[in-house]
């Protein structure tokens, strides 16, 4: 027989091996262990184990007892730093590798790992992959999946955002609306959302932070078109002048705009030009954006828009502001903030990858796969963490 005891004055935890114990009253009758100690009983289906365990922890593991009187002598005497918890180690968000997109398989648990299934047409039979869920800000699910709730539990634990998408990654369902299946947590961040809710019921100040989130996405425009090898080698070019132009005006624009709809304007306009810029240089005359066309520079486009719309509401997630105070997108569109953060982006990383990748004719999972790669590379949520934080603080300093 096997018990684990523990010592109030020693604050000790130890296994000890009796020889006997009497089957009426249990009580321990062996003097192994010291009058000192407070000992609880191994059921003896776990004593063919104990010889395997390389000492107590391992054993913790096996104190699933289910006699409901030995479950709570082994909380009350067990030493919380010896405790392991079942919930992965937390990895900044902004310092996460991994986005997934996911078809035509099922996500679930097995082994205490996430997993997805697939039918492996080589082998005739099926295949599991392990997805790395510590290292993961964004799941996304596209056609032909489903998820176990056991699988949904351990992404939740592990704060990954997840969302329902059609082929290709886009578009998010749930309507036509940017939804996310977001961690709960009763302890999400306030101070954020309290110093975001000091000046968003203001119009002047929220025209004030329209017009710095303008102003940083476009200087990180410039920070990524001035460096970008990649974008080079292709022409497209920060110090061309029809860029410059476009810059300049968006620039003027903006400065003595005064309402939010005249900085939506001006940004619609400089959108537009950096369009037809990169379309032009990569062969693309004459493009159109629309959603809807099925061309490959208008699906690299969405296809990468929704990464970034990820990583926004990821951003947002990790700071607790809901995604319905906008400062700019919020008068079309429900949960509209996602929009105005993955805007400080999606100009400078997408926009040129998409209509590169659509002329070198690359596969979705190739261009994704470069998405992922320049949003590491440039730090894309660590830029919208370090925007969204300095917002918030200019925010609450407005008279």
């Amino acid at each position: 027989m096997y018990v684990i005891a523990h010592s109030e004055r020693h604050n000790d935890l130890r296994l000890f091996k009796l020889d006997c114990i009497s089957d009426v009253t249990q009580k321990f009758i062996s003097l192994r262990i010291p009058n000192d100690f407070n000992a609880v009983p191994i059921r003896p289906a776990a004593n063919r184990i104990v010889h395997a365990c390389n000492g107590l922890t391992s054993l913790v593991n096996l104190m699933a007892s289910e006699q409901p009187s030995h479950r709570a002598a082994f909380r009350n005497a067990h030493h919380p730093r010896q405790m392991n918890s079942t919930k992965p180690k937390e990895i900044l968000h902004s310092k996460r590798g991994n986005m997934e997109y996911l078809e035509h398989c099922r996500i679930l648990v097995k082994d205490g790992r996430v997993l997805f299934l697939k039918a492996d047409q080589k082998r005739d039979d099926n295949a599991y992959w392990n997805i790395p869920i510590a290292n993961t800000k964004v799941v996304l699910l596209g056609t032909g999946t489903s998820i176990t709730q056991a699988a949904v539990r351990m992404l939740t634990e592990a704060s990954v955002m997840v969302g329902f998408c059609g082929t290709g990654g886009t578009p998010l369902l749930a309507g036509t609306e940017i939804e996310w299946l977001s961690p709960q947590s009763e302890y999400r961040p306030t101070e954020y959302v309290q110093g975001w809710l000091q000046f968003w019921f203001d119009d002047h100040k929220r025209l004030t932070i329209a017009k710095f989130l303008q102003a940083k996405r476009l200087e990180y425009l410039k920070h990524v078109w001035s460096r970008d090898s990649r974008l080079l080698d292709f022409g497209i070019d920060i110090e061309e002048l029809p860029v410059t132009r476009s810059i300049a005006s968006f620039e003027k624009a903006v400065n003595r705009a005064d309402d939010v709809g005249e900085v939506l304007a001006a940004e619609g306009r400089l959108t537009k030009d950096l369009y037809k810029h990169a379309a032009n240089a990569t062969g693309h005359e004459g493009f159109v954006r629309d959603p809807e066309h099925t061309d490959l520079a208008n699906r690299f486009l969405s296809h990468g828009n929704y990464l970034s719309y990820g990583e926004a509401a990821t951003c947002l997630w990790v700071l607790g502001i809901p995604h319905g105070f906008a400062v700019m997108h919020g008068k079309t569109r429900r949960g509209a903030l996602v929009f105005d953060v993955a805007d400080l982006v999606k100009d400078a990383v997408i926009l040129p990858r998409a209509f590169i990748a659509s002329s070198e004719g690359l596969l979705e999972r190739e261009f994704r796969e470069e998405c992922i790669t320049a949003f590491t590379t440039y730090g894309t949520l660590d830029r919208m963490f370090d925007v969204v934080k300095e917002a918030v603080t200019l925010g609450a300093s407005l008279p």
